[in-house]
């Protein structure tokens, strides 16, 4: 697998992936008080299948957890790639609204 940088642009409310220094892909997410709402993950399509959105996916959250926020999966590829990886951020997951389970 590729070097992969991942960085926070607040001013584009999104962590960029780079590999190589080119735009791998990205999660977008809202900043709603602490929390950090993540609302869309995109991978470039030459990077598919070469762990880019894993690495985005960890790469925010650890940042979310080392800035003391709190983190809302609406993403479905964010939301997938938790399901598939249970417990690793529950101390800095909220549900999103009207997704408590029971």
């Amino acid at each position: 697998m590729a070097n992969i940088d991942l960085v926070n642009v607040p001013e584009r409310h999104r962590y960029e992936a780079r590999i190589a220094g080119k735009l791998a892909g990205f999660t977008q997410y809202r900043v709603v008080g602490d929390q950090d709402v993540f609302v869309h993950t995109v991978v470039d399509p030459a990077h598919e299948g070469r762990g880019v959105g894993s690495a985005i996916v960890r790469g925010a959250l650890d940042d979310v957890r080392a800035h003391g926020r709190r983190a809302v999966a609406v993403c479905p590829f964010m939301a997938a790639w938790l399901g598939r990886h249970p417990g690793l951020y529950d101390d800095i997951l909220d549900e999103a609204p009207g997704t408590a389970r029971d």
